[in-house]
C-alpha cells in the first residue's frame, strides 16, 4: 500500500530495484570489513555475526503489534518454528506413556497461534485413538477447552486420527463443564456428517451438559429425541436427567414420572437414583417424600450410604423432626438390615450441632443396643458435645468408657479433649492427656501441638510449654506461629521477660512469621509489669514489620502506661486508639477506668463507669471492684455502700453476687468459703491474663475498704492457682517479695503476709 505523498511517484522497474539491493549489500559488506573487531569478537573469535541476514530484516511496529519482515528475494530458506513461552503446566512424570506425555507437554507449550499440525507430525501413525482420549482427558482435567477444541478440529481433518464417538463424548463433556452449550451442540450435530454414529454415551454427555447448566427442559427434549432415534437410554442417562430436573425445580410428580418411566423400561434404579431423589427432598424440605423414597430403597435391597443418611438428616433437620431419622433407623434394625456406623454418626453430628445432649446420647445407646460398635469418630462427636456444654465430668467418664470398650482413641479424639479441657481451664490435665497420647503411641499432629501450647500459654505453664517445644524440635517439626505465641504467653504469665523475647526472636530465625496475636501476647507480657518502654519498642517492631495495631494492642499499651505510672500517656494511647478508628471494647473501658482509679481521680472514674453502663454493657466484676476502691480512697463511703448493694442485687451474674458477698464478709466461715473457691475455680478457665486483672481489682477493693485479712486470704487463693509466681521467692539467704505486677492494694496485702 502506497502512502499519500508517494501516490504520484513512478515505481522503479524491478530490475533496477534488485541492482540497488545488490549495491547496498556490497556496501554493507565493505563497511563490515573495515570496522575493527569488538570486545565480544575478541573473546569469541570463532563466532561470527551474520550482519547480512540481520540487515535484510526490518522490524515494523504499529500500536501494540510488532512483526518481522524480510525481503522475499533474500529469505528463501524455510525458517524454524518459534515456540514462545514455557509450558504453563507439565504432566506428571510416568503418568502416561512417553509419546502421550510428550504430546501433552508439546501442546501445553504451544502458543495460541502455534501450528498443531507441526506439533503432531512426529506422532503420525504412532498414537492410537485411545492415546488421544488420554490427551483429551488430561486437558479436561485442567479445564483447558481451547487446546482441546483446536486438537479436536485438527483430528477431524485427518484420516489417521479421525475422532471416534468416545472422543466426541469427552469433548461434549468438557465443553459442557465450561458452560459452552452452543459448542457442545455443534460438536454433537457434526457427528453424522463425520460418519460417527451417536450412541447412548454421546446423548448422555449432551443431556448432562444442558442439565448441569440449568436447562433441564432441553435435557428432557434430548431424552425424547434419543428414544425417537432408537437409542435406548441407560441408568446413567436417567440419573443424569433426574438430577438435572431435580436441580432445575421440576415438581415432585414430574420426578416420580421419570422414576416410573425408567422402571417401566426395565432399568433398575441404583443408589445414585435414590440419592438424587433424596437430594431433591432435602432441598425442598419434603419429609413424607423422603420417607417414601428411603423405604422404597430398603425394599429394593439397595444399601444406603453416607450420602443417603446426610440427605435424610438434612431433610428432617429443616423440619425440626430429627427423631424421624431415628425411627427410620429402628425400622432398618427390626427388618434385619442393620445400619452401619456412619448412619448413626451422621445423626449424632446433627444432634451435636443443635446441642441436644439427651437426644444424642439416646442415639448412642440405640446403636449399642442394635449391636453396632461405636468407633473413634462416634466418641469424638459426643466428647466434643459434652465439652462445649461444660460437662467435664461426663467428658472424663465417656473417655474412660471408650478405653474400656477397646475403642482406640485417635489423634482427632485427643485433639478434641485437649481443646475441651484447655478452654475449660484444666490446663494441667491437658498436659497429662499429651503424656497419655505418647504412651498410647498415637502420633500428635500440628493441631495437637497448637492446642497443647495454647493451653499451656493460657494457664501459664511455661515449663511444660518449653518441654513440648523441645519435643517438636527433636522430631524435626517447625512450630507454628500459634505455638510460639502460646510459649510467649506462658513466659509472660510467669513474668519471664527475657525468655519471652528469646522465644520471639527464635521464632523469626526458624521462619515462623509472627502474627498480630504474637505481638499482642508480647505486649501484654510487658504491660502487666508496667514495662511501657519495652512495650513501645515492640510497637516499633510491629510498624517495621508492617503489622497494624489492633484493639488488643492499644489495650495492652494503655495497661502498660497505667502500671508504669504514666497516666497521661495512657489516656493519650486511648485517644490515639479512637483516632485510628479502632472501636474500644469492654476491656478498653475497664483499662481507662483503672487509669483514673490509679490516679485517684474519683469524678473521672465515676463518669467512666456511667459511660460503660450507658453503652448497655454490664460492668465487669473488675469495674465494680475498681469503683469500690476509688470511692474508699476518696472517703465517699455512701457511694461505696450503694455500689456494693448494687452488686448484691445483680440478678444477671452469679459472679457479681458472690464477689459482692465476699467483700461484705458473708463467706468468711470455712464451710461458706467453698462458694468463693467455686467461683475462683470457674474464673480460672479464663486463663492467667484474666486472673491477674481479676485478683488485682478484688485485692484493691478489699484493701481500701479495710478488709485486710480477707485480702490476704484472697491473695493466697490466687497464688494457689498459679498466679503471681514471682511474688514470693525464698532461698537460704534471702526471702524476697516481687510486687511489680501487683496493684497498690495487692502490694500492701502481699507485704502484710
Amino acid at each position: 500500500m502506497q502512502s499519500k505523498g508517494s501516490r504520484d511517484c513512478p515505481r522503479k522497474p524491478r530490475r533496477d530495484r534488485r541492482k540497488r539491493q545488490v549495491q547496498l549489500r556490497r556496501r554493507d559488506s565493505n563497511q563490515q570489513a573495515k570496522q575493527p573487531p569488538t570486545a565480544w569478537q575478541h573473546r569469541h573469535p570463532n563466532l561470527s555475526i551474520d550482519r547480512l541476514h540481520l540487515s535484510s530484516t526490518r522490524i515494523f511496529t504499529g500500536g501494540n503489534r510488532s512483526f518481522l519482515s524480510g525481503s522475499a528475494g533474500i529469505c528463501r530458506a524455510k525458517g524454524r518454528e518459534i515456540v514462545l513461552g514455557n509450558p504453563a503446566v507439565t504432566v506428571e512424570k510416568g503418568k502416561y506413556s512417553y509419546d502421550v506425555e510428550t504430546l501433552i507437554n508439546k501442546l501445553s507449550s504451544l502458543p495460541p497461534r502455534g501450528s498443531i499440525a507441526r506439533c503432531l507430525d512426529v506422532f503420525r501413525n504412532k498414537l492410537s485413538l485411545k492415546d488421544f482420549s488420554l490427551v483429551f482427558k488430561e486437558f479436561a482435567h485442567r479445564g483447558d477447552w481451547q487446546r482441546s477444541l483446536r486438537l479436536f478440529k485438527y483430528m477431524q481433518r485427518q484420516v489417521w486420527c479421525k475422532p471416534n464417538e468416545h472422543i466426541y463424548t469427552i469433548m461434549i463433556s468438557l465443553l459442557g463443564r465450561e458452560g459452552l452449550l452452543d459448542k457442545c451442540r455443534e460438536v454433537f450435530d457434526e457427528m453424522p456428517s463425520q460418519g460417527v454414529p451417536r450412541s447412548v454415551f454421546s446423548y448422555t454427555a449432551l443431556i448432562n451438559a444442558y442439565g448441569r447448566n440449568g436447562e433441564y427442559d432441553v435435557s428432557l427434549e434430548l431424552l425424547a429425541k434419543m428414544k425417537k432415534d432408537k437409542v435406548l437410554p441407560n441408568i446413567l442417562t436417567y440419573n443424569t436427567v433426574i438430577n438435572a430436573c431435580a436441580r432445575g425445580g421440576l415438581d415432585w410428580e414430574g420426578l416420580l414420572g421419570l422414576f416410573a418411566e425408567m422402571r417401566h423400561e426395565g432399568i433398575q434404579p441404583d443408589i445414585v437414583t435414590y440419592n438424587t431423589l433424596l437430594s431433591a427432598c432435602a432441598d425442598r424440605g419434603s419429609g413424607n417424600e423422603a420417607e417414601m423414597v428411603f423405604r422404597n430403597m430398603n425394599e429394593a435391597g439397595i444399601l444406603p450410604d453416607l450420602t443417603t443418611y446426610s440427605y435424610l438428616v438434612e431433610t428432617f433437620m429443616k423440619l425440626g423432626k430429627l427423631e424421624k431419622v431415628s425411627e427410620l433407623l429402628k425400622e432398618m434394625e427390626l427388618g434385619g438390615n442393620l445400619p452401619d456406623i456412619m448412619s448413626y454418626n451422621v445423626l449424632l453430628e446433627a444432634y451435636a450441632k443443635s446441642g441436644s445432649i439427651k437426644e444424642a446420647m439416646g442415639v448412642f445407646r440405640q446403636m449399642q443396643a442394635a449391636g453396632c460398635v461405636p468407633n473413634a469418630a462416634t466418641y469424638s462427636i459426643l466428647l466434643n458435645l459434652y465439652g462445649r456444654n461444660g460437662q467435664y465430668d461426663n467428658v472424663r467418664e465417656l473417655f474412660l468408657e471408650m478405653k474400656a470398650s477397646n475403642t482406640e482413641p485417635d489423634a482427632a479424639t485427643y485433639n478434641i479433649l485437649i481443646q475441651v479441657f484447655g478452654e475449660g481451664g484444666y490446663f494441667k490435665e491437658v498436659v497429662t492427656l499429651f503424656h497419655d497420647m505418647v504412651e498410647e503411641n498415637v502420633e500428635p499432629n500440628m493441631k495437637t501441638y497448637d492446642g497443647l501450647i495454647f493451653a499451656c500459654g493460657k494457664g501459664g505453664l511455661h515449663e511444660d510449654a518449653k518441654k513440648i517445644l523441645l519435643h517438636m524440635h527433636e522430631r524435626g517439626i517447625v512450630p507454628s506461629s500459634w505455638a510460639y505465641t502460646g510459649v510467649i504467653e506462658a513466659y509472660g504469665h510467669a513474668a519471664l521477660y527475657e525468655e519471652a523475647l528469646v522465644a520471639f526472636n527464635t521464632m523469626n530465625e526458624v521462619g515462623s512469621k509472627p502474627t498480630i496475636e504474637t505481638y499482642n501476647s508480647l505486649l501484654q507480657t510487658f504491660a502487666r509489669g508496667g514495662l511501657y518502654k519495652e512495650a513501645e519498642a515492640i510497637l516499633t517492631r510491629m510498624n517495621e514489620a508492617g503489622v497494624a495495631k489492633s484493639r488488643d494492642s492499644f489495650n495492652a499499651l494503655i495497661e502498660a502506661f497505667r502500671q508504669g505510672g504514666q497516666f497521661e500517656n495512657a489516656i493519650k494511647a486511648f485517644i490515639e486508639m479512637e483516632k485510628a478508628r479502632c472501636d474500644p471494647d469492654e476491656r478498653t473501658l475497664e483499662a481507662v477506668l483503672s487509669v483514673y482509679c490509679f490516679a485517684g481521680l474519683c469524678d473521672e472514674s465515676n463518669e467512666q463507669f456511667k459511660e460503660i453502663k450507658a453503652l448497655g454493657i454490664l460492668p465487669s466484676v473488675m469495674c465494680y471492684c475498681i469503683m469500690l476502691a476509688v470511692y474508699a480512697k476518696c472517703d465517699r463511703w455512701d457511694d461505696a455502700y450503694k455500689l456494693l448493694d448494687e452488686m448484691l442485687a445483680n440478678k444477671v451474674s452469679n459472679v457479681h453476687q458472690v464477689i459482692g458477698q465476699t467483700i461484705r464478709g458473708d463467706f468468711d466461715g470455712d464451710s461458706n468459703w467453698q462458694m468463693v473457691e467455686y467461683i475462683f475455680d470457674k474464673l480460672n478457665s479464663e486463663g492467667c491474663g484474666f486472673g491477674i486483672r481479676f485478683y488485682n481489682a478484688l485485692l484493691e477493693a478489699l484493701w481500701w475498704l479495710g478488709q485486710k485479712e480477707r485480702a490476704a486470704r484472697v491473695l493466697k487463693e490466687a497464688t494457689k492457682r498459679g498466679l503471681f509466681p514471682e511474688l514470693f521467692r525464698q532461698n537460704k539467704l534471702v526471702f524476697s517479695v516481687d510486687v511489680h505486677r501487683m496493684w497498690e492494694g495487692g502490694t500492701y496485702a502481699a507485704m502484710s503476709i
